[in-house]
């Protein structure tokens, strides 16, 4: 009996974790399929006509304006660029839009099997269904590789190793491809990397932060590693809302993209009496020079494309935390008025003032009287 019963509850989870695999995969391929046609559409516009020729790089620029105020997601003037060059370079994917989904092509590739470019020797080694295989986030790292057979190189590895998307980057970034060239036994190579490999799963599938916007999510959600780390950062904006010394709350886990990639701030405050932004970020681990140069880099980024004019240049408060100790560190941009700096250490909660918080939050809940 206890047999059977094993098997019910063997045959559910295998249900569950197929079915929660094929959800993860149609989200990512829908969200390929979408930024894929977005740049098709910008592509079929600019051919049509001499007298758009003209605009040449308005168009995307203006087509940005344009979106933001409807509130479609990923729609920058740089991603519009990025999904523009994306179908420059995967034109075939054309061939895999099901006929559900051909009455969002423009109109003049209604007849698509036409306009597509014959398939390169190379390209046809990979296969067709790539779509359902790769997550926009992989070809965004694939489109910027300009040699095609070391593009198609790393599409093939991808797929035949199930790689996610940060083992992706790191094989590229180890130079596998130009690895593979010099090496006597390429197999042996390549099955002793898919050996280590991170593999994709469901859920990294689900949490990349495209999806999380495509699918209006908040990235609170995406970002919250564990739910210590989510009590604590609620616990430290309540205290640094009380402490009664101007800081405004504006945000929690506020996503930036820095370059390609997405980074994400614990908590943003604006100080209404400094008259600046105020970041912070939580660490559950000891202190080390990368915690307060990424810090740096966030603090950085605010001054150059958030400070408004009027505004002082924003202010960063790391925060590290063990078992029993706690280190905060400070992190300025820019800020070369020592008038300004000792206004800021007057309004700015104490370092002991803050460590004393954080180290009564992190005592262990069997340890409190």
């Amino acid at each position: 009996m206890e047999k059977d019963f094993q098997k019910l509850v063997i045959a559910i989870q295998q249900v569950h974790e197929e079915l929660k695999a094929q959800t993860g995969k149609a989200i990512n391929m829908s969200l390929t399929l979408r930024n894929w046609l977005i740049g098709c559409h910008i592509a079929e516009y600019e051919l049509k006509g001499a007298d758009r020729a003209e605009y040449g790089k308005e168009i995307v620029k203006e087509l940005a304006i344009r979106l933001k105020p409807l509130k479609i997601s990923n729609c920058n003037r740089r991603q519009l660029y990025d999904y523009l060059r994306f179908y420059r370079i995967y034109p075939q994917i054309v061939r895999t839009v099901s006929a559900q989904f051909k009455f969002l092509l423009p109109e003049s590739i209604n007849h698509y099997s036409e306009k597509v470019p014959t398939p390169s020797a190379q390209s046809t080694l990979v296969p067709e269904n790539r779509i359902t295989r790769l997550s926009y986030s992989m070809f965004k790292l694939l489109v910027d590789i300009d040699d095609e057979t070391k593009r198609h190189f790393y599409e093939m590895e991808c797929i035949k190793g199930n790689w996610s998307v940060r083992e992706l980057t790191r094989q590229i970034n180890s130079l596998y491809y130009e690895r593979s060239g010099l090496s006597a036994n390429k197999n042996k190579l390549s099955k002793d990397l898919n050996r280590k490999a991170e593999i994709q799963d469901s859920q990294i599938l689900i949490r990349d932060p495209y999806v999380f916007e495509f699918l209006g999510l908040k990235s609170k959600e995406l970002m919250s590693e564990s739910h210590l780390e989510d009590q604590l950062l609620d616990r430290l904006q309540d205290f640094l809302l009380e402490l009664g010394h101007g800081f405004c709350f504006e945000a929690r886990q506020k996503r930036v993209l820095i370059g390609d990639s997405h980074y994400f701030v614990d908590l943003v405050f604006y100080h209404r009496i400094l008259k600046c932004h105020v970041l912070v970020e939580l660490k559950l681990e000891e202190f080390n020079h990368s915690n307060i140069g990424q810090l740096n880099t966030y603090v950085s980024w605010f001054d150059q494309n958030v400070k408004t004019d009027g505004d002082n240049p924003p202010i960063g408060i790391l925060l590290c935390t063990k078992k029993d100790h706690a280190l905060v560190e400070y992190a300025i941009a820019g800020m070369d008025n020592h008038l300004f700096v000792s206004k800021y250490q007057l309004e700015l909660p104490k370092k002991e003032e803050m460590q004393r918080f954080m180290e009564e939050q992190i005592i262990p809940e069997g340890d409190h009287q």
